[in-house]
C-alpha cells in the first residue's frame, strides 16, 4: 500500500529519484577527483601547440567528432586495432574531451604518426583516393582557406585559465605560428599529435 502511495504522489516520488541521483552521482564521480591517475597528465603529454589549438577548432567547428570517436575501450578488440586503450591522464588538456562514442569512422586516438602529412592531405581532400570503400566526405576547402590570426592568442589565454601551462611568451608568440598555415595544416598538425603521448611511454 505505501509503495502505491508513493508510486502517485509525483513531487514525492521526484524529490527521491533527484536523490537517488545524486547520492550515484557522489559515489561514482567525487573519487575520481582525488585520484592521480584522472587528474594528472601522463609523462610525455605536452599541451596543444598554437598550430595544434587551432586545427583542434577546426576539427570541432567542421563536426568530426560525429563521426570519430577518441576513445579506446580495454577491450582486446578495441586495442587490436587501435593501440593502448585511452587513459584519463590523456585528456587533462582537453576542454571539452573528444571521446565521443559513435563510429561511423574509425577511432581517432592513436592516429597520430600513423600516416604520413601528405596521405592526410590527399585523405582530407577526397578521402576516396586512399580509402576506396570510405563515405567520409572531402574537405576541399581547408586547403585554401587561410588561418586567422587575430584570435589564437585569446583563445590559448582562456586554455590557460582552465589549466593548461601556457607562458606569456607562447601566447604572445602563437600568432606568428600561424602565419601562412593553411586550416588544412592546422587540422593535420591536430590529427598528428593525438595519441603520441602514450606511444612514447611505451
Amino acid at each position: 500500500m505505501k509503495h502505491e502511495q508513493l508510486e502517485v504522489n509525483i513531487g514525492f516520488m521526484m524529490v527521491l529519484i533527484i536523490l537517488t541521483i545524486s547520492v550515484g552521482g557522489l559515489i561514482q564521480i567525487v573519487p575520481l577527483f582525488f585520484q592521480q591517475t584522472t587528474t594528472q597528465p601522463v609523462e610525455g603529454l605536452k599541451p596543444y601547440s598554437a598550430l595544434e589549438v587551432a586545427g583542434r577548432d577546426i576539427y570541432v567547428r567542421e563536426g568530426c567528432y560525429t563521426c570519430h570517436s577518441q576513445m579506446i575501450r580495454p577491450f582486446r578488440a578495441e586495442t587490436e586495432r587501435y593501440g593502448h586503450y585511452s587513459l584519463a591522464g590523456e585528456f587533462v588538456y582537453d576542454h571539452p574531451f573528444q571521446w565521443g562514442s559513435k563510429r561511423t569512422g574509425p577511432d581517432l586516438a592513436r592516429i597520430g604518426g600513423r600516416y604520413s602529412d601528405d596521405w592526410h592531405r590527399v585523405h582530407m581532400n577526397n578521402p576516396r583516393d586512399v580509402v576506396p570503400e570510405s563515405i567520409m566526405p572531402g574537405y576541399p576547402w581547408l586547403e585554401r582557406t587561410a588561418l586567422t590570426t587575430d584570435t589564437i592568442g585569446k583563445r590559448m589565454s582562456v586554455l590557460r585559465t582552465l589549466g593548461l601551462p601556457y607562458t606569456d611568451e607562447e601566447i604572445s608568440k602563437a600568432p606568428e605560428a600561424l602565419q601562412g598555415k593553411t586550416e588544412l595544416d592546422a587540422l593535420i598538425a591536430y590529427l598528428q599529435n593525438l595519441g603520441t603521448a602514450v606511444k612514447t611511454r611505451r
